[in-house]
């Protein structure tokens, strides 16, 4: 489990560094195709720096407020507030997650925050509605396991800046056709042209990248928050029936979208949920593993 969390940390790590060099290119490259001359690397690494700390220290509000969630009141949501703070003991976590609602018909919940310290879990008002109390406590500790893990810190991190990527190149792909690249004949000028194509070659594949990174991410630690669950809970039953139902229900995610996809408990795409049901092993483009093959690690934790 140390190593675990060892290992989550110094990935975000790597990933705020992987991330700073991307949008340095790419922001370079859109600089010079506007012909901002030397000042081009100077604004690139002061854009990527600052945004990478705004990922890093802001991306929990960031998609909240994507997700139009609203904080859970012990009035309101006193079930869900009973279970958290019962879930507290067994989970051995030192700060209490906040707890915030958002108003869908599907039943989802997912985890988010820059540490342990800095936690929020959010769930949707169906999964309250139709999940009984064991079901409601599997879902929660799943959450739990998430934060306990440090996958929040990498989840969050990676969904503000693989869509902050994706932005960049929707937005700036135009760049080149909106001023002329100066003409240089001296060794700069050849160095900034071999930049600016670095930078073009990123700005092209960065959505993929971004997939293909988020896609690593969530389905191999899915397995492990299931596991620690039922460590916090000691039953395995309750999450696998929150995970079947989850599964089954028809309903569609009002504010599903690719770049928060792999953070929630299930696929929110139903499209990916029947394609999940064919078939019992996972595709390199699920962003979870198929709920299959969770329930049988579940099971054989019994």
């Amino acid at each position: 489990m140390f190593e675990t969390i060892r290992k989550n940390k110094i990935e975000s790590m790597a990933i705020v560094f992987a991330f700073i060099v991307v949008i340095t290119l790419i922001l370079y490259y859109i600089f010079m195709a506007l012909n901002f001359g030397t000042m081009a690397i100077v604004l690139a690494l002061i854009f990527s720096i600052g945004s990478a700390w705004g990922s890093y220290y802001y991306s929990d509000k960031i998609i909240l407020s994507m997700n139009k969630a609203r904080p859970a009141t012990k009035e309101e949501n006193l079930k869900l507030v009973n279970i958290l703070d019962a879930l507290m003991v067994s989970s051995g976590l030192q700060h209490r997650p906040q707890l915030y609602v958002v108003e869908d018909s599907q039943p989802n919940a997912f985890a988010t925050g820059r540490d342990p310290e800095h936690s929020v879990i959010c769930v949707t008002t169906a999964l309250l509605e139709k999940l009984d109390y064991y079901e409601l406590e599997g879902v929660i500790a799943h959450e739990m396991g998430h934060i306990r893990n440090y996958d929040i810190r990498l989840s969050a991190i990676v969904t503000v800046m693989v869509g902050f990527v994706v932005m960049l190149s929707d937005i700036f792909s135009r760049a080149l056709f909106w001023g002329g690249i100066r003409d240089r004949d001296d060794d700069s000028g050849r160095g900034n042209a071999i930049l600016m194509l670095i930078g073009l070659i990123f700005l092209i594949l960065s959505p993929i990248f971004g997939k293909l990174m988020q896609l690593a991410i969530s389905r191999k630690r899915e397995f492990m928050a299931d596991a620690t669950a039922v460590e916090f809970t000691r039953n395995p039953e309750g999450l696998i029936s929150a995970l079947q139902k989850l599964e089954s229900d028809p309903n569609e995610l009002e504010n599903a979208n690719n770049s928060t996809a792999h953070m929630y408990i299930v696929s929110p795409f139903r499209a990916n949920a029947v394609n999940s049901k064919k078939k019992r092993t996972t595709s390199i483009w699920s962003t979870h593993p198929s709920t299959s093959d969770r329930i049988a690690a579940l099971r054989n934790l019994e």
